[in-house]
């Protein structure tokens, strides 16, 4: 049986920064997750996608925020059990949780905080026939590594963020970028969409809007695609990949079955508290909960894994006075009074 204060599910950035916040407040965690690495979809799906929304990061590629995170965490010293799926929950007497994973590995916790992201998920593919003789051998749904791109030529569907980011992002990597849209607006943020159009406009890409693609072709791997713009007749192009980004599609596995609040595949949590569920000391965080105004952003998350520290320290420490220190005067190891240098403390009481 593994113990410790907050189990989280998930090791994604959300659950990642939890770490670091709790154990400012000498709380020790242990992360669940079924990938191999830590990360989630930062490292195994786009380590390599630029973002632009981290505080303090003009931009900053996903694989590298997770380093960053790890980094951060590591010195709290939280465990991981990876290669493996949260599978049941089980509450005990004494109000604890005890979470057993698909190989039947025994987590016990009085707190468990759910940072799964989106849970379990496929890419969304388009309806093309002959889609998936083509797989790994030219059409690809996810990007991990630009590279494999280089001096290529580059075909992307799409008109959300990802399919507007890896646009631009690939018109300095590949040969030839072309975008194709359904439709003539898109559903990404408007800076991105500006800088595709200009882009378009300085002949970096080609934009092709509104159009589908109909067919893909080629004997060993993909040689060809061929679009239809409206109801015209279809046009062919010359590439060499095919990067359909229309999405994930979410799956909350196991997960669904705990007896938690469920809202469009996502965790319904008390957000004007502490992102707490329906069942007392189960708390969910980042892109797995919803709420009224809710933001699928790394940013809230972060803000979501600290103010469900703050719950969590209660509940493990009930009757305990919590005091806010700022580590800009006390620094990290201040926080237990032992850091010399910290001349003075700045302090809060939370009610």
């Amino acid at each position: 049986m593994i113990k410790t204060d907050i189990l989280i599910i998930g090791a994604g950035p959300t659950g990642l920064f939890a770490v670091f916040e709790a154990g400012l407040l000498k709380l020790k965690c242990h992360l669940i997750d079924a990938l191999a690495e830590p990360g989630g979809q930062c490292s195994e799906i786009y380590p390599k996608k630029p973002i632009y929304d981290i505080p303090g990061y003009p931009e900053i590629l996903a694989g590298d925020l997770t380093k960053k995170l790890l980094e951060q965490s590591k010195q709290f010293e939280p465990g991981f059990t990876l290669g493996e799926r949260a599978e049941t929950i089980e509450k005990q007497v004494d109000g604890s949780f005890v979470v057993t994973t698909n190989k039947g590995t025994k987590h016990s916790a009085p707190v468990v905080a759910i940072a799964g992201g989106l849970g379990s998920f496929e890419p969304r593919k388009p309806a093309i026939k002959n889609l998936s003789d083509y797989e790994d051998r030219g059409v690809a749904y996810i990007i991990k590594d630009p590279e494999v791109y280089r001096n290529k030529r580059v075909v992307i569907a799409g008109g959300g963020d990802s399919a507007l980011d890896w646009t631009i992002f690939l018109s300095e990597v590949a040969s030839n970028v072309t975008l194709i849209h359904r439709r003539t607006e898109f559903r990404g943020a408007l800076d991105s969409v500006e800088k595709v159009q200009a882009l378009k406009d300085n002949g970096n890409i080609d934009l092709i809007t509104p159009a589908e693609v109909k067919g893909l072709y080629g004997k060993s791997k993909l040689d060809s695609i061929s679009y239809s713009v409206l109801n015209e007749q279809e046009k062919h192009i010359k590439t060499d990949a095919f990067i359909p980004l229309f999405g994930l599609s979410p799956k909350l596995g196991p997960i669904s079955n705990w007896g938690l609040e469920i809202d469009k595949n996502a965790i319904k949590v008390n957000n004007s508290l502490d992102y707490q569920t329906n069942i007392p000391g189960i708390f969910a965080i980042g892109d797995v909960n919803i709420y009224p105004g809710k933001l699928k952003l790394i940013l809230c998350g972060f803000h979501e894994a600290t103010l469900m520290c703050q719950a969590a320290y209660k509940i493990i420490n009930p009757g305990k006075r919590l005091v806010l220190r700022y580590t800009t005067v006390t620094g990290i190891d201040g926080f237990d009074g032992t850091r010399k240098e910290a001349t003075k403390s700045v302090v809060k009481s939370i009610d």
